[in-house]
């Protein structure tokens, strides 16, 4: 196994930059993802680690060694596409030998790890049928098993889940977690999606127009994001976002509601609140004037403005609630569960 440390990469096409400085250090046997945007430079980075893409500065090092230069075959990864890249007219058994037997290992080891892989992939059945007769779930966890076969140092998952409907992924990524965790192997997954990274990784690196805004466990990215974008992008339903005045420990609202607050932020800023943590309260500062409802069973979404404004807000309440459009809730929120951003910037001020 082996840690994994990105040092000021950088990645150019031609004059223009797609991803800026990007540093981190990742532990071995440390499960990270790279989540964010489409177009927001994470495949890219994931394959400059695989040796995909060339490198325009900074340095790649997997264990002791810088593998700038070295091809891909030398770095001692595996690779997990979301396309699956089956060979179609061989077996499940041969897709999954075949990288062992281009390296020229002996038939009974081939044999051997082909046969713990689908062990510990339940897919032992299968190993005489060619992918066309497999479900997508069962050639995804092939495409998992031919990676598992090389023992890498490294794995590199490249967004997936993707193709796969909504049951079979929430599935899919458990099994990856937990495969993960047995097997120990230092792994970086990309992903687009917000509730995906956050269920699986030990840490998430949340990429914005090839900038690193904020590497971190998934509960300091929700307790304490760095920026507007990490809080809008972590959490569903995504985090509110009012505008406001700080001054003297109080934040004033735009339709004129003072809310008291913690932080020593002053002039104008943004205040965060997920819908989760607003909490009714009949004399509570922030009234909401509704307009729609996600009835989710265990909890109802109400979805409206902030009274007097064209604000979007929602409030997340607990079980099923019947609320007539234009009816307008109280509510209030605790001073932990502010978030407070500069409003030029993005960034989290004030504590």
């Amino acid at each position: 196994m082996a840690s994994i440390t990105l040092e000021n990469l950088t990645k150019s096409y031609g004059d223009t930059e797609v991803l800026h400085h990007v540093h981190g250090q990742i532990e071995d046997g440390e499960f990270i993802v790279v989540v964010g945007p489409s177009g927001c430079g994470k495949s890219t980075l994931l394959r400059m680690i695989a040796g995909l893409e060339t490198i325009t500065g900074g340095q790649v090092h997997i264990g002791d060694r810088v593998v700038n230069d070295l091809e891909p075959a030398q770095r001692d990864i595996a690779m997990v596409f979301q396309n699956y890249a089956l060979y179609p007219h061989m077996t499940v058994r041969e897709n999954m030998a075949y990288g062992l037997k281009i390296r020229k290992f002996s038939k009974a080891e081939i044999e051997a790890r082909v046969r713990e892989a689908a062990e510990i992939l339940e897919i032992g059945d299968y190993l005489d049928r060619k992918p066309r007769q497999l479900s997508g779930g069962q050639r995804q966890r092939v495409a998992m098993g031919r990676a598992i076969v090389r023992h890498p140092k490294v794995f590199l998952f490249d967004e997936p889940l993707s193709n796969l409907d909504a049951k079979l992924r929430v599935q899919m990524r458990l099994e990856i977690r937990k495969l993960q965790k047995r097997l120990g192997v230092t792994s970086i997954y990309v992903t687009h999606d917000q509730v995906e990274a956050m269920t699986l990784g030990d840490r998430l690196m949340v990429l914005n127009k090839g900038y690193v805004e904020q590497f971190g466990s998934p509960i300091e990215l929700y307790s304490r994001p760095a920026s507007v974008f990490v809080a809008g992008f972590i959490g569903s339903p995504a985090m509110n976002f009012l505008p406001a005045h700080a001054e003297g420990g109080r934040l004033t609202l735009e339709n004129g509601a003072v809310i008291a607050s913690t932080t020593a932020a002053s002039g104008p800023v943004t205040l965060g609140i997920r819908p989760e943590h607003l909490v009714a309260d009949s004399q509570g500062p922030i009234r909401l004037a509704v307009d729609v409802l996600e009835q989710l069973g265990a909890n109802t979404l109400v979805h409206g403005v902030l009274a007097g404004t064209r604000t979007d807000l929602t409030a997340s309440l607990e079980g099923v609630r019947d609320i007539p459009g234009g009816q307008e809730l109280a509510f209030s929120a605790p001073p932990e569960a502010l978030h407070v951003f500069d409003r030029a910037t993005g960034q989290r001020v004030g504590d």
